[in-house]
């Protein structure tokens, strides 16, 4: 089973920017669709963006147009490049390897 590990989280000012990493074990070019969802104190954890094999992406309507998501087979990860980025954006933000496993998490805290 893959395994992922989250890097990247940590505190920021609002309107400043974040680049999260996700690396997987083992190759994830079998994996059609990976994400990245987050998860705020006492709120149930959301999508915030998929991309599939393709390189076709999804986002939550709430972060269209600040981020972006990639990911990079030969690499085994997957990226989340956050700009523009708002108190509400706190939460903790996990990996998922669609139908596989999710990493542990990494705390993103935007400051007012």
């Amino acid at each position: 089973q893959v395994q992922l590990v989250e890097s990247g989280g940590g505190l920021v000012q609002a309107g400043g920017s974040l680049r999260l990493s996700c690396a997987a074990s083992r190759s994830i070019s079998t994996i059609n669709t990976m994400g990245w969802y987050r998860q705020a104190p006492g709120k149930q954890r959301e999508l915030v963006a998929t991309i599939t094999s393709g390189g076709s992406t999804n986002y939550a309507d709430s972060v269209k147009g600040r981020f972006t998501i990639s990911r990079d087979n030969a690499a085994n990860t997957v990226n989340l490049q956050m700009n523009n980025m708002k108190p509400e954006d706190t939460a903790v933000y996990y990996c998922y390897a669609y139908f596989h496993n999710w990493g542990p998490g990494t705390q993103v805290t935007v400051s007012s």
